[in-house]
């Protein structure tokens, strides 16, 4: 027997020095690439009618969104398919121009002209409703309004 013996050769330690620059760099990725939702749904997400023409919003930052469809809250609004949210709250009709007239007033005058009224209804909603608030929107001389639909029906 030798009394020197040969070393045996392992791995070598996994250098984790970079690992830190790593998991910030993902982290900034995500935090950037993110987007927060404006609004928190009062209605049941509206299950949106199909159309044979659709577009895509172009200035979605000149967008005001109202929603019509079943309240989440059934023992507080009822089970009707009739319910209007502006922001996060439910409101009527009478609301509209209020909702309107805020949001021009967080935009520059001359973005005013570009302002698109998105209306997502439920498909089961009632066609009522709708004009009620299509008859508010032209009081405050929003004309430029958008429908909401699920996409292109084969």
């Amino acid at each position: 027997m030798s009394k020197f013996r040969k070393k045996k050769k392992g791995m070598p330690a996994v250098n984790t020095a970079a690992l830190p620059d790593i998991v910030f760099m993902l982290l900034f990725f995500f935090m950037v690439t993110t987007t927060m939702r404006e609004t928190d749904l009062k209605i049941e997400n509206p299950r949106l009618p199909s159309a044979t023409e659709v577009k895509k919003l172009e200035h979605k930052s000149l967008v005001s969104t109202i929603y019509v469809g079943k309240s989440n809250d059934v023992a507080r609004h009822g089970t009707s398919y009739n319910r209007i949210q502006l922001n996060d709250k439910i409101a009527s009709a009478d609301e509209v121009p209020a909702f309107i007239i805020n949001a021009r007033s967080k935009v520059s005058e001359a973005e005013v002209p570009f302002m698109t009224t998105s209306i997502k209804a439920d498909r089961e909603s009632s066609v009522g409703v709708i004009t009620d608030i299509r008859l508010k929107l032209r009081d405050v001389n929003a004309l430029k309004i958008s429908y909401s639909a699920a996409g292109k029906s084969d």
